[in-house]
C-alpha cells in the first residue's frame, strides 16, 4: 500500500458545445477552453467527509490517507455500515489519527463513481498520499475494529539503516536484525525467520486483533489545570501496556463531533471514559473524582475486572414531563417493561443526521397520544447511556415494548413519518396480541386474517407482521426480539 506521490489530477468540465450557430467573419468560432471546476472545501456528516468532483482534488491534499466509501441512499448494506463507520470516525479523530473517512454518493456523483470503477455499493477505496489515480480497493471487514486497525497500517512509520557499533551495543543487538521502537519507550527486537501458516478467511482478523481497550482523557490542553493532570496519565499507562491503549484527547482542537460520539459536554472535562472498540460499550468513572495515577489505573482495572456497569446518565428530574419521556440507562427498564403501558422508544445519538430529520416526527407523534394512558412515546441518547441487555448497533433504532406480561421487544423497520407511527399505535398494537391466534398450524393465516388484510387500512403492517410471527419470532421465557416492518 506504499503509493507515491502524484499530483492530483482535477476533473474537466466539458463543453457543451460551439458558441454562437455558424462560422463569423473571421471563420467557425472555436469551442471554449474547458474550465476546472472551483474547488470547495468538503462538509462533514457525523465526522465523515462528504466530497463530490468539487471537493475531491482538496480533501486529497490535505489528508495523506483517505478511505472513501461509494454508497448508494437505497442501499440497505450502506444503512448497515453507517454507524460502524461513523463509530470509526470518530474513534480516529479521538486519537488524532492522519487518516479521515470519507463518502460518496455514488448515484449522485455518477462521473466519480465511472472514474473510479464502482460497480456496486458499498465500495471503499483507500488513497495514499493523495495518489488520485490508484486507489487500492478495500475488501476487508467493515467493523470498528478493523477500520482502526487498516488507519494504524496506513501511513508509512519512519525508518533508518545504520551499522554504528555502538548502537548494537547499545541495545545488545550481535547479529543484522529489524528494531521496532514504539512511541511508549519500549524496543522490541526481532531476528532470523518464523513460519506460520495463516488461512486466508482468518489472517485478516489475526492483523487486524490490536488493542481494543481504550480508555480516554477528555482535557482542555489550553488551561494549565488540564495540562497537570497528564502526568499522572501516563504514568499509570506502561502497567496496562498491551491490554488499554491511553489516549488524550483535546477538547481546544476541535473535537467536537467525539464529545457527541461519547454523549459528553465540553464542561465535563476533565474526564475519563473506557470504551471496547470491538462491542463499543462505553464505561465511566462512578464518581468525579481526582485525574490521578492512582485513580487511573484503579478505574482501569475495575473495568477489565468486570466490576463497572455500562455508561448511564442520571435520571433528570423532568423525564417525564415533556410529551417525549427521557429515558437514561438506569430507568429504561422501569418504563419499558411496564406491563400496563405500550411504550415506544427511540434510540438515538445527537451526532446523527437520520435521527435529526426524524425527530420532528417523533415530536409529533408524542404530542398526539400524549392523553393515552396506555401509551408512551420516550427516547434514549445511546451514545451516554448503554444498555447491557439490549445493545444498540445503529441510530436511530426504534423498538416497541408491547403491554402485558413477559419482555416481548419489537424492532421497528418501517417508514419514520407521523402517520405510518400512528398507524401502528393504532392498528398494530392490537394485531400483535392476536397474531398468534390468526395463524393456522402450518403457518398460513386463516379467513379472519385474510379479511383483515384485504380491508384494513394498517395490512402492510400485518403482512410483515406475519413473516416474523411464521419465522419463529414467539417469544420463551426471556422474552422475545422481532422486527416489524420492512424498509427494502
Amino acid at each position: 500500500m506504499d503509493g507515491q506521490l502524484l499530483p492530483v489530477l482535477l476533473l474537466l468540465l466539458g463543453a457543451s458545445g460551439l458558441w454562437g450557430q455558424g462560422p463569423g467573419p473571421e471563420g467557425p468560432l472555436e469551442e471554449p477552453p474547458e474550465e476546472e471546476p472551483p474547488e470547495e472545501e468538503p462538509p462533514e456528516e457525523d465526522g465523515i467527509l462528504v466530497l463530490s468532483r468539487q471537493t475531491l482534488g482538496l480533501a486529497l491534499r490535505e489528508h495523506p490517507a483517505l478511505l472513501v466509501e461509494f454508497y448508494a441512499p437505497w442501499c440497505g448494506h450502506c444503512k448497515a455500515l453507517a454507524p460502524e463507520y461513523s463509530k470509526a470516525a470518530a474513534l480516529l479523530a479521538a486519537e488524532s489519527a492522519k487518516v479521515r473517512l470519507a463518502k460518496v454518493d455514488g448515484p449522485a456523483e455518477p462521473e466519480l463513481a465511472e472514474e473510479f470503477a464502482v460497480t456496486k455499493y458499498p465500495t471503499l477505496k483507500f488513497f495514499l498520499d493523495g495518489n488520485h489515480r490508484h486507489p487500492e480497493e478495500y475488501t476487508g471487514d467493515k467493523d470498528v475494529a478493523t477500520f482502526l486497525a487498516l488507519a494504524q497500517d496506513a501511513l508509512d512509520m519512519s525508518f533508518g539503516l545504520t551499522n554504528q557499533p555502538q548502537l548494537f551495543q547499545k541495545f545488545g543487538l550481535t547479529k543484522d536484525t529489524v528494531v521496532l521502537f514504539k512511541k511508549v519507550g519500549q524496543a522490541q527486537s526481532q531476528g532470523g525467520t518464523h513460519e506460520r501458516h495463516l488461512p486466508p478467511q482468518t489472517s485478516r482478523k489475526i492483523f487486524a486483533a490490536r488493542i481494543l481497550n481504550h480508555l480516554l482523557l477528555f482535557v482542555n490542553q489550553t488551561l494549565a489545570s488540564h495540562r497537570e493532570l497528564l502526568a499522572g496519565f501516563r504514568e499509570a499507562a506502561p502497567s496496562f501496556r498491551g491490554q488499554v491503549l491511553f489516549v488524550v484527547v483535546d477538547l481546544g482542537a476541535s473535537n467536537d463531533h467525539v464529545l457527541q460520539y461519547f454523549g459528553l459536554k465540553a464542561e465535563e472535562a476533565p474526564t475519563l471514559r473506557f470504551i471496547n472498540i470491538e462491542t463499543t460499550k462505553k464505561y465511566m468513572p462512578a464518581d468525579r473524582g481526582p485525574v490521578t495515577a492512582t485513580s487511573v489505573a484503579a478505574f482501569c482495572h475495575a473495568v477489565l475486572g468486570g466490576e463497572v456497569k455500562v455508561c448511564s446518565r442520571r435520571s433528570p428530574p423532568d423525564w417525564d414531563q415533556r410529551p417525549v419521556k427521557t429515558l437514561v440507562g438506569k430507568n429504561f427498564e422501569q418504563v419499558a417493561f411496564d406491563e400496563t403501558k405500550n411504550v415506544f422508544i427511540k434510540f438515538y445519538a445527537p451526532w446523527c443526521t437520520h435521527c435529526k430529520e426524524m425527530a420532528p416526527a417523533w415530536e409529533a407523534l408524542a404530542e398526539k397520544y400524549r392523553d393515552h394512558e396506555d401509551i408512551v412515546i420516550a427516547e434514549l441518547d445511546a451514545t451516554a447511556n448503554e444498555l447491557e441487555a439490549l445493545p444498540v448497533h445503529s441510530f436511530p433504532t426504534l423498538t416497541y415494548f408491547p403491554a402485558g406480561p413477559g419482555r416481548k421487544v419489537i424492532e421497528y423497520k418501517g417508514t419514520r413519518d407521523l402517520d405510518t407511527f400512528s398507524k401502528l399505535l393504532d392498528s398494530g398494537v392490537h394485531l400483535l396480541h392476536l397474531a398468534d391466534d390468526l395463524l393456522l398450524e402450518d403457518g398460513q393465516h386463516g379467513p379472519v386474517l385474510t379479511h383483515l388484510l384485504e380491508h384494513h387500512a394498517a395490512f402492510e403492517l400485518v403482512a410483515h407482521l406475519l413473516e416474523v410471527v411464521s419465522a419463529g419470532g414467539r417469544g420463551g421465557e426471556g422474552g422475545s426480539v422481532r422486527q416489524f416492518g420492512g424498509r427494502p
